[in-house]
Order: C-alpha cells, then structure tokens, then sequence
C-alpha cells in the first residue's frame, strides 16, 4: 500500500500566517502539522508516499526533504491549482499505479494515527473505505451506512444534512478509484470532488465502507482549530527538563524545556514545551503554550498560544489565544508595560512582524 498526501491548499483561512508559510508547516507543539500525518503513516507500515504540492513545494520539500528523516520515500507531485481532491488522484496516477493507497489530507491532526484504519481494510478488503466520525457534517461531507456499515450515500456539505456521521480526510482506495474520478465533472465550484468519485462508486455498486474514527481529529486550517490541536497534543506529552532552569522559577505540571532553553526567574505551568535556545526571564508562560526554538520572553505572560522560532515578546501582559509568526517582536511601547491591569491581547501575527502595545 502507498499512501497519497494532499498539502497543496493555499490555506486563506490561516492569513497572515500562510502569506509567508504553508499551513502544512505551521506548528503545533512546536512540530509541523505535516510531520503528524507522515509520522502516522510511516507507524502504519506505509513506507511510499506521493506528497501533492502546489506553489509552495520549495518550502515544504526543504521541511520534508526527501522522507528518509520520517523513514519514508517521498515522491513529489506538482498540483498546478488547488482543483480538488479527486483531481489529486488523476495527477498522481502514475505514482500510484495499480496499488491500493490511502489518502489523507497533510492538514489534519489525528492523534491516534492511521494505523486501525489500514489494518482494518487489510482484514476486511473493499473497493474503498472512508473514515467518519460524530460531527456536524455540513463543513465537509455526510456519509450514510447501513447496519453493516456499508456506505449508502455521500453528500458534499449538505445544508440540511439528515444524519450525524461526518467525512473525514483520510480514505483507502483500491485502484477502481481512478475509473470513478475520471468519470465525475467538476463540482459548481470548479473542483473534482472525492465525495462524487465516492458517490459514483456506491452508485455503479462497488463496496464501500466506512471506519468509525473515535480519537481526536482536527482540520488545522483555522487558528482555532490550530490551538485546539495544540492543546490535544500537549495534552498528550510529559515532562523533560533539559535545559537550565534557575532556583527562582516555578514549574507545575507537564513540561517540556529543551536543549540550550533557559529559563530565570519565571513560573512554568503546564502542559507546556519551551523550544531550544529560547530564554525566558521574569515571566509566567502558562497550559498550552508551545514556545518556539531561540525565542526570548521577557518581563511578559502567555497562555494557551503558539509562538513559533525567534520570537520576542517584551514587557507585554496578557497574550492568550495568540499564534505569532517566526521572527516576530511584540513589545509594550513607550508608556511602558502592556496589558497590565486590563484585558489581555490576542494576536495573529505573520513572520517578521513588530508590534508595540500600549
């Protein structure tokens, strides 16, 4: 089995963030959203894998290189549009040849892996199989199974959707798959939708089936969802402290300080990861943050964000619920320290950025 991997999305709904960095590569728990996906296939057995890459493959191509750091091979293939899912399977035909394949969309967080999936088409073979779980469906797609859990309909985001059991990004196709998405047209959005190929083959009777999947997904293509799968992960962690830490600071709870980190003065409460060669004086960096590598944090709170690489903040109260870009300075401005006794700020921040608070 080889497995077909979607990161050529143009990720809008992450801006300013995707200007400057695909959302595959954002990270979470200071690990690219991409590395969860080829480190769950890689667990599953899968050691080929066909990566569809659209006007950011140097960039993601430079973070997965050739696969062998993941223990996998990688074969690149070029998307010239983001023209849907189904149009992936057309483009990677000669990749995948005759061999059965999953597909999983290189966006998705999914914490208990692809394992079960695969070995469950292994045991029980079928002409596809799609993974579903209990959710509001009208985002992606609905799914209807019988009792047997053969799938008897699909419907791409449905407006009134009449049942609970809602598609997921990861599939198992055999190569009959390659008839049905040469027989769809594109959707009213211009799009080859895997819904319809999904749909023509329930249709001209093949088996379809789908795979309860009861463990945490997330589409990390929205910064709530980003920070949802942040706090999922490091949820998940334990506790290693290799960097310095000094005799004044405080640490509760799970936390992860790496390498060269330094941390003086300050009060850690997890879970939590600190990145190498970060330093963080004078602070309180509390649950569910994850601190980039060579950040600096000084005289400032943050909780519950994501602060990539080289990141300072200065003499800044309050940030939550922040996902702030590499290279980026927040600082308090000339009045002095920022946020303290009032509301806290919630910042977006795409790299390079500088922003003075008052």
């Amino acid at each position: 089995m080889k497995a077909l991997v979607l990161s050529g999305g143009s990720g809008t709904r992450l801006r300013p963030l995707s200007h400057t960095i695909p959302k595959q590569l954002v990270p979470v728990a200071n690990k690219p959203v991409l590395a969860y996906g080829l480190e769950a296939i890689r667990d599953a057995g899968i050691t080929e894998v066909g990566l569809v890459v659209g006007d950011r493959m140097a960039d993601i191509r430079e973070a997965v290189g050739d696969g062998e750091r993941f223990g996998l091979k990688v074969t690149y293939i070029p998307q010239s549009a983001p023209l849907g899912l189904a149009h992936a399977v057309v483009i990677a035909r000669d990749f995948l040849g005759d061999d059965d394949f999953l597909m999983y969309l290189g966006d998705n967080i999914v914490l208990d892996g692809v394992t079960e999936l695969v070995e469950g088409f292994r045991a029980r073979p079928c002409d596809a199989q799609v993974t579903v779980h209990h959710a509001d469906p009208r985002e992606g797609g609905l799914a209807v199974l019988d009792a047997d859990g053969r799938v008897l309909r699909v419907e791409e985001k449905p407006k009134h959707p009449t049942g609970d059991l809602a598609l997921m990004g990861m599939y198992v196709f055999t190569p009959v798959i390659h008839e049905a998405v040469r027989a769809i047209s594109p959707s009213p959005r211009g799009e080859l939708e895997i819904t319809d190929a999904i749909g023509w083959l329930v249709q001209a009777g093949h088996d379809v089936r789908g795979h309860l999947y009861e463990g945490f997904w997330q589409d990390a293509g929205l910064i709530e969802t980003l920070l949802e799968s942040n706090q999922a992960v490091l949820d998940c962690l334990g506790s290693r402290i290799a960097g310095k830490v000094d005799d004044e600071t405080e640490v509760i709870g799970r936390v992860i300080i790496e390498e060269q980190a330094t941390v003086t003065r300050s009060r850690l409460v997890g879970p939590l990861v600190i990145g190498a060669g970060s330093i963080i004086d004078g602070s309180y960096v509390g649950p569910y943050s994850s601190v980039g590598e060579q950040c600096v944090i000084e005289d400032a709170t943050v909780e519950y964000s994501i602060v990539m690489d080289r990141v300072a903040i200065r003499d800044v109260r309050g940030v939550y619920g922040s996902v702030i870009g590499t290279g980026t300075s927040v600082r308090a401005g000339s009045a002095g320290r920022a946020g303290s006794g009032r509301g806290g700020h919630r910042l977006i921040l795409g790299e390079n950025s500088q922003i003075s608070l008052v």
